[in-house]
C-alpha cells in the first residue's frame, strides 16, 4: 500500500508539474527572448521547464512525510493506517506541495529576470542617449 501512495504522488506531483509547465511555457519564452539571444532562449528556457518538473515533484512528494507509513510510532509501536482518509489529505498535500514549489522557484526566476530586463533596458537607453548625441 505504502508503494502504491509514493507511486501516486509521484505521478499526481508529476502531472501537476507539467500543467504548471505548459501554462508557463510561453512566459517563460516570451522572456528568455527579450533578455538573450535566440540561441541561448531555447535552452534556457528547456532548462526553467526541466526546473519546474525537478522542484514540483521534490515539493510533492515528501518522502520524509511518508516514512510515517512505514515507521512504527515510538509508544505502541503500531503502524499508522492508510485509509480512505489519508489518501485524500496526502493527495491534497501532493498537489499544494508541488504548486507551492514551482510557485516560489518561478517567483525567484521572474524576479531575476526583472532585474535582468532593468539593467538591459538600461543599457539600451543609454546606447539610444549617446547614439542620439553623436549624431547632433
Amino acid at each position: 500500500m505504502f508503494l502504491t501512495l509514493m507511486l501516486v504522488t509521484f505521478l499526481i506531483a508529476g502531472a501537476t508539474a507539467t500543467v504548471v509547465a505548459l501554462l508557463f511555457n510561453q512566459p517563460v519564452k516570451k522572456i528568455l527572448d527579450r533578455l538573450v539571444s535566440e540561441e541561448l532562449s531555447a535552452t534556457w528556457k528547456r532548462y526553467i521547464l526541466f526546473a519546474v518538473y525537478i522542484v514540483g515533484i521534490s515539493g510533492g512528494v515528501r518522502v520524509w512525510d511518508l516514512e510515517k507509513y512505514v515507521t512504527p510510532r515510538a509508544n505502541d509501536g503500531s503502524l499508522i493506517a492508510l485509509t480512505f482518509d489519508r489518501w485524500v489529505l496526502e493527495i491534497y498535500k501532493t498537489v499544494i506541495g508541488t504548486l507551492q514549489s514551482v510557485a516560489w522557484m518561478l517567483l525567484v526566476f521572474f524576479l531575476f529576470a526583472l532585474l535582468a530586463y532593468v539593467v538591459v533596458r538600461g543599457f539600451e537607453l543609454r546606447r539610444i542617449k549617446s547614439g542620439s548625441e553623436q549624431t547632433v
